[in-house]
């Protein structure tokens, strides 16, 4: 297992420790006000995760097909729980001949992507959508990574301790997780560094060759100041 995927799969684990569930919906929102506006039969969700956000939009719009991916092991299980269908794999490694209409990447994906890798993934996304199709992706702005995400706390729900040491700096931004996970009588310390980027909608454009259609300030957190931004992009 490479250290990428060690950090993939212990954030896995402490997912449901950071509040991401609780700010879900007003970001999933976002997307099904504009998914709904359209006649989606397939849709790709890369970086699908548990698999929460592609099960209601399936859900919610009858979607016929719908596929999520992912490149930890842990989180396709917990997806494929859910009975989303789901593949450990990367959109670079997936067959040409599969396109759709609509493809994602929910709640910051692509700030997990540095810039080489960013440019990758975009070349790879746009060549598995179907003319005519949409990008639909959130990023952290600025503010959100110097505002929101930076600092120190501790969990602890008995049963797993975890601390988060970030920071921000020239615009890449560090997150030390340490988990003392109980193991009968004993607790099991994993310790992983995880990284994100900031990126800019010019450059997500600019790399991915997609046409820019439309973005919104999203706040999730109650700042005065927007910490994300929801943007779609269309291929012509």
């Amino acid at each position: 297992m490479s250290k990428h995927t060690k950090a993939l799969d212990l954030y896995a684990r402490v997912e449901d420790l950071l509040g991401l569930k609780e700010a879900a919906p007003a970001l999933y929102a976002h997307y099904l006000l504009f998914l709904n506006t359209l006649q989606v039969d397939s849709l790709l969700d890369i970086g699908c995760g548990s698999g929460d956000f592609l099960k209601q939009m399936q859900n919610a719009l009858g979607i016929s097909h719908a596929r999520g991916i992912d490149l930890s092991p842990l989180m396709i299980t917990k997806a494929k729980q859910q009975g989303v269908d789901a593949e450990l794999v990367d959109v670079c490694s997936l067959n040409s001949d599969s396109t759709y209409d609509v493809i994602t990447a929910v709640f910051d994906m692509l700030n997990y992507l540095d810039k080489e890798s960013l440019k990758r993934f975009l070349i790879c996304m746009s060549g598995r959508l179907k003319r005519g199709g949409y990008f639909v992706c959130d990023i952290n702005t600025l503010f959100g990574f110097q505002n929101v995400a930076v600092g120190s706390y501790i969990i602890d729900d008995q049963s797993r301790f975890l601390t988060v040491d970030s920071d921000f700096v020239e615009d890449e931004y560090y997150s030390e997780f340490t988990l003392f996970e109980k193991s009968g009588n004993y607790f099991e310390k994993s310790q992983e560094t995880i990284r994100q980027y900031y990126h800019s909608i010019e450059e997500i454009i600019d790399y991915s060759g997609l046409e820019y259609f439309d973005h919104t300030d999203v706040n999730l957190y109650g700042f005065e100041e927007h910490d994300k931004l929801f943007i779609v992009l269309k291929k012509m």
